[in-house]
């Protein structure tokens, strides 16, 4: 390989051109580095997130290891960037690691990295993820998944500030900052043997505690508007009936932020652009407590005797088609209430169908089945737009706001002649 000195004798420039060159280099993979920091990812301002904001502001220049303790989906990496990235290290590289993902054996050669041929495969040299973090920081994740052997390499190498690669001779000195996570007691992992007591003092340098979603639930409005506008796809972001949002405030979220993400982004795709109210929104929507929740509120507040409206207002909800479209159906010719009611019947059901179209809903005293009476309704609908529209389907369409061929479908299922 050509020195400096000979590229710039073969080009006929001076090697003080090159070493500007460089530093234009440098001085813009810094700028860029700069520019691609995640920009304040941790929401909240409840007391909690708060305090955390200010024990990063504090520590961020540290050397010192940190752990950090929470419970799943709490967002420790975000804790973890941040900590990089309010640093001095933050041009440097931010290396995470889920040790819990990498299988025991091959774990030596992830953080340490190994030599050609130092075992069966090993093909080339392999960087480990310690000298890829060198100036910078590494974050391992789950460490109280990390086995017993391994604890005591990672010990080492903390202590001593250098790496012995599988099938080097030679130790590689690094300059990392650790961070550690975990969402296990590491307290009562060392009292039953299962994580050594002097890591556990070496990584607890600065304990940091990411507090639980249930505890901070006046930070919920302020995630779900993020995740909202996050998953909105272009489009108005969802947003919740006052119902709707104490439910979801008062929800435990056994999953944390993680679990209010994924819900989140359930309700942007199922009901893009819709504002949602707690007893409209269909149960299996809903995680289990959500549900508890949900029978409470309806037993709480019965559904009011309702003006009728138009078949317009009825549509802006998902109560009728876009409901209906998320349960499984009969097959096209198998609906069991597309014969006319007997006359033995004791009850009319015309006249029930009339009831819960106006938004009157009169439960039988035996019962009813929910999904016929609402493919009633969404029948009922599609017969009368038809007969508005003098069978011309894609103005009937246009008023029940369906695609056309969704309404031909439905118009094919329930075996209703159109022109």
């Amino acid at each position: 390989m050509f020195q400096s000195r000979n590229i710039g004798e073969t080009l006929g420039v001076s090697s003080h051109f090159w070493l500007n060159q460089l530093a234009t280099i440098i001085n813009f993979s810094k700028r860029l580095s700069q520019t691609m920091r995640p920009s304040s990812p941790i929401i909240g301002n409840s007391q909690p997130m708060c305090a955390i904001r200010q024990l990063i502001d504090t520590i961020a220049d540290s050397t010192a290891t940190v752990l950090i303790n929470g419970e799943s989906g709490t967002g420790k990496e975000l804790v973890a960037q941040a900590l990089h990235y309010r640093s001095s290290r933050a041009d440097a590289n931010f290396v995470p690691l889920n040790c819990a993902a990498i299988p025991k054996d091959l774990m030596e050669s992830e953080l340490f990295g190994h030599r050609k041929g130092a075992f069966t495969g090993a093909l080339a040299d392999r960087v480990g993820r310690f000298e890829l973090a060198h100036g910078g920081t590494l974050f391992l994740d789950e460490i109280g998944d990390l086995s017993l052997d391994m604890q005591v390499k990672l010990l080492r190498v903390l202590q001593e500030r250098m790496v012995d690669p599988v099938g080097s001779s030679r130790p590689v000195s690094v300059d990392v900052r650790v961070v550690a996570a975990t969402h296990r007691d590491l307290e009562v992992e060392i009292a039953e043997g299962r994580f050594r007591e002097d890591l556990y003092y070496r990584l607890n340098v600065l304990p940091v505690t990411t507090p639980p979603l249930r505890e901070r639930s006046e930070d919920i409005p302020l995630l779900i508007k993020f995740y909202a506008e996050r998953f909105s796809q272009k489009s108005t972001p969802i947003s919740f009936a006052p119902d709707f949002m104490d439910a979801l405030k008062a929800y435990q979220w056994p999953g944390n932020v993680r679990e209010l993400s994924n819900l989140i982004h359930r309700f942007s795709t199922l009901f893009a652009g819709q504002r949602l109210s707690l007893n409209a929104m269909p149960t299996p929507m809903l995680p289990k407590g959500l549900k508890k929740l949900q029978e409470d509120h309806a037993a709480a507040h019965p559904a009011p005797l309702a003006e009728p409206q138009d078949d317009a207002a009825l549509f802006e909800e998902p109560h009728a088609a876009d409901v209906l479209q998320l349960f499984p159906q009969e097959e096209p010719g198998q609906v069991p209430f597309s014969a006319p009611p007997e006359a033995s019947d004791e009850r009319n059901h015309v006249e029930d169908i009339i009831l819960l179209a106006q938004g009157i809903a009169t439960l039988p005293p035996d019962g009813v089945s929910l999904k016929e009476r609402m493919a009633q309704i969404e029948r009922a609908f599609i017969e009368q737009a038809l007969d508005r529209a003098d069978g011309n389907v894609s103005k009937t369409a246009r008023m029940l706001n369906l695609q056309r061929t969704t309404l031909i479908e439905k118009i094919d299922k329930y075996r209703l002649r159109s022109a």
